[in-house]
């Protein structure tokens, strides 16, 4: 809810969202409560995290061979939009519910292509783990895959796209469930923390085996280490740019995001 206070001092908690004063008109806000319960949607998310997307990319890599990459985009962008959409079971969802989560896309679009003179020093592992944390793990997910999905337009499509979409998807996912659950906190150094194990361990856990597919159709010992060596480098360099974006944006994103929240009611926390 939204309080006036005039009295509240803006220092006493500059690295925790729990409670903030916006600068501009002087309100508080207070994070929406946490019971810690999963929801419907979210083990529908999960299930579709673990299920049907790594499905469609066995089946991009084993039966289309790589070929049918676009095809196969497009199945993961509309089965990550159904468990979004869930929350919006029994009523019609309104349009700036659904703009929000498209503006948050654009902005990783618009963040990776900015950065394109520098490899992996991209923005778009913090984008997508602020969405998780301030909208849900589903928005995560599906903000996670679009964001591949539009910005390869640009950079390049190809057999990997699915493999990122679905990587950035489980690490906004996970960035919201954890936040849900009390685990993850809206200060700095947590997220900090978070962006750099969960790019250098999933993005890179799942990308460079993802590699070694669409290079010889299988994996063996050897070349998965060789390809984890190989791959540590632009694996931190990655890790240590979501740090350094993450450091500077989580706050004043996640009071934007939160105002938003709270002034228009959007995404409501329930448990259903």
């Amino acid at each position: 809810m939204l309080v006036q206070s005039e009295e509240k001092n803006t220092d006493e908690s500059t690295e925790d969202l729990e409670e903030y004063t916006l600068p501009t008109d002087g309100l508080i806000i207070r994070q929406m409560k946490r019971d810690g319960k999963v929801s419907r949607r979210t083990w529908a998310a999960l299930a579709l995290m673990v299920i049907i997307v790594p499905l469609i990319l066995y089946l991009s890599v084993r039966i289309f061979h790589g070929r049918r990459y676009m095809v196969c985009s497009l199945i993961v962008v509309v089965a990550a939009m159904l468990p979004f959409f869930m929350m919006f079971e029994g009523r019609k969802p309104k349009a700036r519910e659904i703009m929000v989560i498209s503006v948050l896309a654009a902005i990783g679009v618009a963040g990776r292509a900015a950065f394109f003179m520098l490899p992996s020093f991209k923005p778009i592992a913090a984008i997508v783990i602020l969405t998780g944390v301030s909208f849900g793990g589903e928005a995560g997910f599906l903000v996670g895959c679009m964001i591949m999905m539009i910005s390869n337009i640009f950079m390049g499509h190809g057999p990997w796209t699915p493999w990122q979409m679905f990587a950035f998807g489980v690490i906004g996912f996970l960035a919201g469930i954890l936040y849900q659950k009390g685990i993850l906190k809206a200060r700095k150094p947590d997220l900090c923390i978070y962006g750099f194990l969960s790019v250098f361990l999933i993005y890179g856990g799942i990308m460079n085996p993802a590699s070694i597919l669409m290079s010889y159709g299988y994996i063996t010992k050897e070349s998965l280490i060789a390809y984890y060596i190989s791959g540590a480098p632009v694996d931190l360099v990655h890790a240590t740019s979501t740090v350094i974006f993450l450091w500077f944006m989580s706050r004043p994103l996640l009071e934007k995001l939160e105002r938003i929240k709270r002034k228009y009611g959007l995404i409501e926390s329930d448990n259903k």
